[in-house]
């Protein structure tokens, strides 16, 4: 008898838990959320999100995510990497800011610049020279030091841990592509997957 009462309770307390799955998260009472809640890893819809310039063939319909930071010299590399498949692509490069407080300055200047490829260009130049960058205001527009930290959460949220970091869909199998870290222009090409300069 013990062991049927037991059973009824089991199965009570499932049905109620299965009532709970199906409210809306309105209806639903707020509970506490762990210390720490690993997000589940965005799709390539959200880097709709993203606030970027665009360089390469802008008629593409399939755009390369790459998030830098303007401190960083592997990111300034990627940059000149790339650039033998602007023809072929569509790039869109999202400034982030992780490394120092230059980053956030730095990335709204290139990013509110009237031309910002050429400010890029100068840029990741001077980074290469070890001249430090461009020079920017301490204190950016806000909405620019806004688009950037949604950009470093966006970064964060598909699991980076470091920069430059490209997010695409392959243009061969159609699968979200994800790489870590400055690569040849080979390397590029065939993670976004396209054929490589000639």
């Amino acid at each position: 008898m013990k062991r049927r009462s037991l059973l009824v309770l089991s199965l009570g307390g499932a049905a109620v838990a299965l009532a709970a799955c199906g409210k809306k998260e309105s209806e639903v009472p707020a509970v506490p959320a762990p210390a720490k809640v690993t997000p589940r890893a965005p799709t390539v819809e959200a880097l709709a999100e993203v606030r970027g310039f665009t360089v390469g063939a802008l008629m593409s319909a399939n755009p390369v995510y790459v998030f830098f930071d303007p401190q960083c010299p592997h990111c300034a590399k990627l940059w000149e990497a790339a650039k033998p498949l602007h023809s072929k692509v569509k790039f869109v490069w999202a400034p982030v800011a992780l490394l120092n407080a230059s980053s956030l300055p730095q990335g709204a200047a290139i990013l509110g610049a009237a031309d910002p490829v050429a400010a890029m260009n100068e840029h990741e130049g001077s980074l290469l020279a070890k001249k430090g960058g461009i020079s920017a205001p301490g204190t950016p527009p806000a909405d620019l030091a806004q688009a950037i930290k949604t950009n470093t959460g966006l970064m964060e949220a598909f699991g980076a841990t470091g920069v430059p970091f490209t997010v695409a869909r392959n243009l061969r199998t159609g699968q979200m592509a994800k790489g870590d870290g400055s690569m040849s222009t080979a390397d590029l090409a065939k993670l976004i997957g396209v054929d490589g300069p000639q």
